[in-house]
């Protein structure tokens, strides 16, 4: 309630100490708005590439989420503020370019009523930029996602057993009917003051094969077998500040770094070492996951023979397709409610667009009415008003698009590496891109229909009283 109640006084305290500086009866004239507008710009201009410089300095500074979060305030309100600057210099050119006389009348009052739809369009501006950043930010999670499990999930089929003796049981059971067995074998200790899942690894080429990494030295796989070398995922090289080349230990061993992989959703550090190093190190540990490598064509009977041969719970065999599809299930329903987002911030910015116009419809009579005596019909006003919407919704698109990309940027380079010590690539999405400017131009221009239709349908009557009543 407090933040609603604030954020309203903040947003009208600029319109209302406008208000408060103009004579009374000034304030129904556009004219003066557009004048206060031009006195107010340089103030404007500087707060918005003050704002921008932060942005800039802070997303490549930011070392907590705090710093995060202010580089992207930053970064959306110094944009907003630029935006009537940027459109204004925009109308300018194509002013100087028109040709005829109601090419130049039309721009020149598209100059004229920016003042009055500035807010509208920033809200605009906000939501298309807004909607860029997060779905390039879900879209890049999703496109690294697929990759991570395609890397972590090798196995064709992944068995847990109970026991030792199961394990030792199924291990045998399963041997002849394999390309090879690879145990999963774990344990939590601390590697560099941080708490870590060590993991030991066989040597095989299921892992040289699938994965890839952040940074690593020539021969990463290699040095780990031999026993001198450590993989770390990237939270662990992160919080502990470890590079490529670094000495850690663990139960007293010393290890080289040898690369630092990607851990996407993992809380805590992680760290690779040889599986014969592990059994040295851990003797106690008996694995009790395994990954089955064999032909595709062969999971299910396996599967079955697990169950039927050694009475092994049907949950316990799972096929690496079941796996990758439940995962991708649970990440795309937990950003399902991003669609209703993007759907929701662009119906609030069409809101404001119409609310803005239909405030502006009474006050245009009088501006509209010499055109009219001069020729143009009250549909051609009326269509005149519907385009100079949509162009400036296209405009302000154009100039989204970089904002979006920028933020989903901040989002994935320093938010995220700030909250979860991980960092995701960013990947562009022209299609959705393109789709979600068409969206927005459609809200803008269904907003821009009402109003348009009412000066269309304004009386004759009306716009003679503008010459009667001339002030």
């Amino acid at each position: 309630m407090a933040i609603s109640i604030g954020g309203t006084l903040v947003a009208a305290s600029a319109a209302l100490w406008k208000l408060w500086r103009i004579p009374l009866l000034a304030g129904a004239q556009a004219r003066t708005t557009a004048v206060m507008a031009g006195r107010d710009e340089k103030v404007q201009a500087a707060a918005s590439v003050g704002l921008l410089c932060i942005a800039f300095v802070l997303s490549f500074t930011a070392d907590d989420i705090k710093a995060g979060f202010a580089a992207l305030a930053a970064l959306l309100i110094g944009a907003a503020l630029g935006l009537p600057i940027l459109l204004g210099l925009v109308v300018d050119v194509v002013v100087k370019q028109s040709r005829g006389v109601i090419a130049g009348w039309f721009w020149a009052d598209t100059r004229q009523q920016l003042p009055s739809l500035s807010l509208a369009l920033m809200a605009l501006l906000l939501a298309m930029a807004t909607n860029v950043g997060v779905s390039t930010m879900v879209s890049s999670f999703r496109f690294t996602f697929v990759a991570f499990l395609d890397q972590r999930l090798a196995s064709e089929l992944y068995v847990t057993v109970e026991s030792p003796e199961q394990a030792a049981s199924m291990v045998e059971f399963v041997t002849p009917q394999v390309d090879a067995v690879l145990p999963i074998m774990s344990v939590q200790v601390q590697v560099a003051s941080r708490p870590t899942e060590v993991f030991g690894a066989r040597d095989h080429a299921t892992y040289r094969e699938n994965w890839t990494f952040l940074n690593a030295g020539p021969t990463p796989w290699k040095d780990i077998h031999a026993k001198t070398a450590i993989l770390i995922n990237e939270q662990l090289a992160n919080s502990a500040d470890l590079h490529v080349g670094d000495v850690v230990s663990v139960r007293d061993h010393p290890l080289t770094v040898a690369g630092v992989y990607a851990d996407y959703g993992n809380p805590i550090g992680q760290a690779i070492i040889a599986q014969s190093l592990f059994q040295t190190l851990f003797p106690k540990i008996v694995s009790l996951r395994f990954g089955l490598r064999l032909p595709r064509e062969d999971v299910v009977a396996l599967a079955a023979g697990l169950h039927s041969e050694l009475g092994l719970p049907s949950g316990s065999a799972i096929d690496q397709a079941s796996m990758k599809a439940y995962s991708l299930a649970i990440f795309d329903r937990t950003f399902t409610v991003t669609n209703a987002l993007n759907v929701l911030t662009l119906s609030v910015a069409g809101f404001a667009i119409l609310m803005s116009l239909l405030t502006l419809t009474a006050m245009r009579v009088p501006q509209l009415a010499p055109a009219w005596a001069m020729g143009l019909t009250r549909g051609q006003l009326g269509l005149l008003e519907l385009l100079r919407t949509v162009m400036l919704a296209v405009v302000t698109g154009f100039i989204a698009l970089p904002l979006g990309l920028a933020l989903a940027w901040i989002l994935l380079a320093v938010v995220n590496v700030a909250a979860f010590g991980w960092r995701l690539p960013m990947y562009l999405f022209p299609l959705d891109y393109i789709q979600l400017g068409g969206t927005a131009i459609l809200a803008a221009g269904l907003a821009a229909v009402w109003p348009a239709s009412q000066l269309a349908r304004t009386p004759p009557t009306d716009l003679l009283k503008v010459f009667s009543n001339e002030r």
